[in-house]
């Protein structure tokens, strides 16, 4: 069996940096700290470009691509910080009117465990429950207007993700979706995010130390500064291989690894990109800080590491 892209595959990936290059470079990015509010127009064009109707069938206005594809396109979105909800809007083309095309924005709210998060509260027009359901049930989801929604401030490590703390949410019209599968696909969706920027600060750790020089000599040349740039680019490329591995399989525990993964891909990654930049990295004026709080937000998304760990742990035992 064949694992390389195919050229359809490397030319979707190509269009999608391209598109974004575009429409969400640096200085949007940077803007957006300040302002986080999300530009609907940017919106609508994503959705033009089918980046919401990726998956649904040609007949119902999508793309007719899979989920390996989707996971291509969320590793580019992940690899700019293209700030949204995202993963929500691409599950539910097709569910709710309007997310395909970019003129509605929804948002999913993860009944399990506790504090309920909604992200970019002031944005959606729509908010999903996934309801976490009782003891051997796989729940429901269930739609709801904003304004139905009692909310509470959250602050947000990330700064381009406002958040609020979800108090009460009325269960309303319920929505005919294999909940499971949304569960299973967020956290793979989520997952090539975060490899995405796993990816990104390698190139920006390995481009400063080739351009920084101490006592005449690029900061590259160092051993240490060697290693640790060498150690990111393993963790990218181990965290690549489980997440397209999980978008052909589509298990559960696949999927658990994958986020598992990608998830310390992007954390430790980003740390180590820190760490090569020195005391710039610290400063408000360098991107690093902005991977950072990026991976550690997702890396709360749809599973933890601890919960991943327990599931895999116990697979083995069996």
């Amino acid at each position: 069996m064949d694992f390389q892209l195919t050229d359809d595959q490397r030319a979707l990936r190509a269009g999608t940096r391209e598109l974004l290059a575009g429409r969400f470079d640096r200085d949007r990015l940077r803007a957006s700290v300040g302002d986080p509010a999300l530009d609907r127009a940017l919106w609508r064009e994503l959705g033009a470009a089918g980046f919401f109707a990726l998956r649904l069938p040609e007949e119902a206005g999508g793309v007719g691509l899979g989920l390996p594809e989707a996971v291509l396109v969320f590793e580019e979105a992940g690899r700019a910080l293209l700030p949204g909800p995202l993963v929500a809007c691409q599950l539910l083309a097709g569910v709710v009117d309007g997310v395909a095309t970019g003129e509605k924005i929804a948002g999913l709210c993860d009944g399990r465990g506790e504090p309920w998060l909604w992200e970019h509260p002031a944005e959606c027009d729509e908010l999903i429950l996934v309801d976490g359901g009782a003891q051997g049930r796989t729940g429901g989801a269930y739609r709801s207007a904003p304004d139905q929604v009692t909310c509470a401030p959250m602050a947000s490590v990330d700064p381009l993700t406002p958040l609020a703390r979800v108090t009460d949410l009325p269960r309303g019209e319920p929505l005919p979706l294999d909940v499971p599968r949304l569960r299973r696909e967020a956290a793979l969706l989520t997952a090539a995010q975060q490899l995405g920027s796993a990816a990104r600060t390698v190139e920006t750790a390995v481009g400063h130390a080739r351009e920084r020089e101490q006592f005449g000599v690029p900061v590259g040349s160092f051993q240490a500064v060697k290693h640790l740039c060498a150690q990111m680019l393993v963790r990218t490329k181990i965290a690549r291989s489980a997440v397209y591995a999980a978008a052909v399989t589509e298990s559960v525990l696949d999927v658990t690894g994958a986020k598992l993964l990608a998830d310390e891909a992007a954390v430790r990654n980003a740390r180590d990109c820190l760490q090569v930049h020195g005391g710039m990295g610290f400063t408000w004026e360098a991107d690093v800080h902005l991977h950072l709080k990026r991976a550690w937000l997702r890396a709360e998304c749809w599973g933890v590491a601890s919960e991943a760990e327990e599931l895999l742990a116990a697979a083995l035992i069996d």
